[in-house]
């Protein structure tokens, strides 16, 4: 195919940071939103299912076949677009990788995403997911994200309004079109105006462990990226996509009812009034940390963590995961949602 960089019978395994075997029909590299403009004419294209790739890192192919497209979003660049005293927008290809871009800000002395140090997979992803850790979102610096319609090929701009941002949410995953994010453009601030976000306790006793009492934003980062390695498996040791489920948001009626069940259940209280019940002491409530079907486990250091033990395939994952939701439903009334994108 003129132009793109094509390919057929592809071995997703090393495109997936669970490191499952799967073969997709094709797969084309995406690198300009030209590329883009050539792929939606192509009879071949129209014809099969996409599914856009990233980095793979929030992934799970549930069958050994993808008979559709695997769109790879490769688009690359990091651009200056306006800075005043306090702030730098910054437009990003949607194929950076995302730690890329947090080690680019710190480098520059940016804050904003030091927080979401490590996270694995490409900018493109960020906003499907408006990724979050420690206090913070993508939403708390998001302008707008440049996508591309891939039924259509027609180009938009996005507000962050537009994207209707949630916890592990966006308009994104709720639309019957194929929206592939080529840019988003994001506002951080210069160090001297930026106030570091250090609410969890965890990270308190961890830069007092440190002995740091005045956290820069590089510090930070570095306590979020010592504080990842110790809590969650390396995929290229033990296969696996991070926290296979979201935390379970609940109004307060409901964690009253659980309280009743289990004086010790943990929670978070939002803003909105909600509470937050961790996903992680669900599971390890009722017995399936470091439980496994076939070669799918539940991580010893993690209950929210699933892993590729060796060879495992992707149905074995999904098995596990029903097993542990219809587990926690049955015993807490509570319906756990995956974080995990599952490819079918």
């Amino acid at each position: 195919m003129p132009g793109l960089l094509w390919e057929e019978n592809v071995d997703l395994q090393a495109y997936n940071t669970f490191n499952i075997k799967s073969t997709a029909r094709y797969l084309v590299r995406i690198r300009s939103s030209s590329d883009l403009a050539e792929l939606v004419a192509l009879p071949q294209f129209q014809s099969n299912r996409p599914f856009i790739l990233g980095g793979g890192s929030n992934i799970l192919f549930g069958n050994d076949r993808f008979n559709g497209v695997i769109v790879k979003n490769e688009i690359q660049g990091i651009e200056v677009v306006s800075e005043d005293h306090r702030h730098t927008c910054l437009r990003v290809g949607g194929g950076v990788e995302w730690t890329s871009l947090v080690n680019y800000c710190i480098d520059q002395d940016l804050g904003g995403l030091e927080n979401l140090s490590m996270i694995p997979g490409t900018v493109g992803a960020a906003p499907i997911q408006n990724i979050g850790a420690y206090g913070v979102e993508l939403g708390d610096v998001l302008l707008s994200v440049e996508v591309c319609d891939l039924g259509t090929g027609d180009m938009k701009t996005m507000t962050k309004e537009d994207c209707a941002l949630g916890y592990r949410d966006s308009i994104f995953k709720h639309t019957s079109m194929v929206l592939m994010v080529c840019f988003i453009t994001i506002k951080v601030t210069k160090a001297q105006f930026h106030r570091v976000t250090i609410n969890y306790a965890s990270m308190q006793h961890a830069l007092q462990e440190k002995g740091i009492a005045a956290p820069t934003i590089r510090s930070v980062s570095e306590i979020v990226c010592l504080m990842r390695r110790r809590k969650l498996p390396d995929p290229t040791v033990l296969g696996n996509a991070g926290s296979f489920f979201k935390n379970v948001i609940c109004d307060q009626s409901v964690r009253n009812t659980l309280q009743q069940m289990h004086a010790d259940i943990p929670w978070i209280s939002k803003p909105d009034g909600r509470c937050i019940i961790p996903t992680a002491w669900l599971i390890e409530k009722y017995g399936w940390k470091g439980r496994q079907i076939g070669q799918a486990g539940v991580c010893f250091g993690h209950a929210l963590v699933l892993v590729n033990l060796g060879g495992a395939q992707g149905s074995e994952i999904l098995s596990l995961s029903e097993a542990i939701s219809q587990d926690i439903r049955i015993n807490m009334g509570l319906l756990l949602k995956p974080e995990v994108n599952i490819v079918k």
